[in-house]
């Protein structure tokens, strides 16, 4: 399997999962000027990462789908859950909220022109982004109280978890006081496969 990413984007989250699993794979970098390429676009019409190959050739985009295929290809990693429908939902329920409603949420936060024009509205725009993610991040915060991993045992909504704290950081999204996020982002940052998947990035 290869994995093309660039450094701290959601990518990552597929990054960490394939260090759980613990089978081998390869990752290529794509630089940003790349990724409107021709030889690029082959592989993801839409010019963005992730893009997982398979083993076999078969292409697979979007981050959620190549998140749950990697869990469900290898089973034994119980990266989906206990097995059961009610955890395998509750799985696809915090993925589903990170994937539609915090990860769009940065989007003023890294490219306000695309929402005004201008310029003198982006401060406003961007404080306004900050206070919606806080409250999300609020949710988050207390959906982990009492569990060292957001739905009770280690999944693929994990890291997704993690690189949007790691986004939250960068781009000053207040998480004060929420004490249990900062308990999950020291666990993952010990994790073996988290720090191995983040020295690779070199970030």
């Amino acid at each position: 399997m290869k994995l093309y990413y660039m450094p701290g984007v959601c990518s990552l989250a597929d990054h960490i999962v394939l260090e759980w699993i613990g089978q081998p794979y390869q990752i290529e970098e794509v630089p940003r000027t790349e990724l409107r390429s021709p030889e690029y676009l082959k592989l993801n019409p839409d010019g963005v990462v992730p893009v997982l190959v398979d083993d076999d050739g078969w292409v697979l985009t979007e981050n959620i789908a190549i998140l749950h295929y990697l869990a469900d290809r290898f089973p034994a990693a119980g990266l989906d859950g206990d097995g059961t429908p009610r955890s395998r939902a509750e799985v696809n329920r915090w993925l589903g909220f990170l994937n539609s409603d915090v990860h769009p949420a940065f989007k003023p936060l890294f490219r306000p022109e695309r929402f005004i024009a201008d310029t003198a509205r982006h401060a406003e725009l961007q404080d306004t982004a900050r206070a919606k993610l806080r409250s999300y991040f609020e949710r988050l915060d207390n959906q982990l109280a009492n569990r060292d991993w957001l739905t009770g045992t280690r999944s693929i909504a994990d890291p997704y978890l993690f690189v949007a704290q790691r986004w939250a950081k960068a781009k000053a999204v207040d998480l004060g006081g929420l004490d249990q996020l900062e308990r999950f982002a020291l666990r993952m940052r010990a994790d073996a496969g988290v720090k191995a998947a983040m020295q690779a990035e070199g970030i």
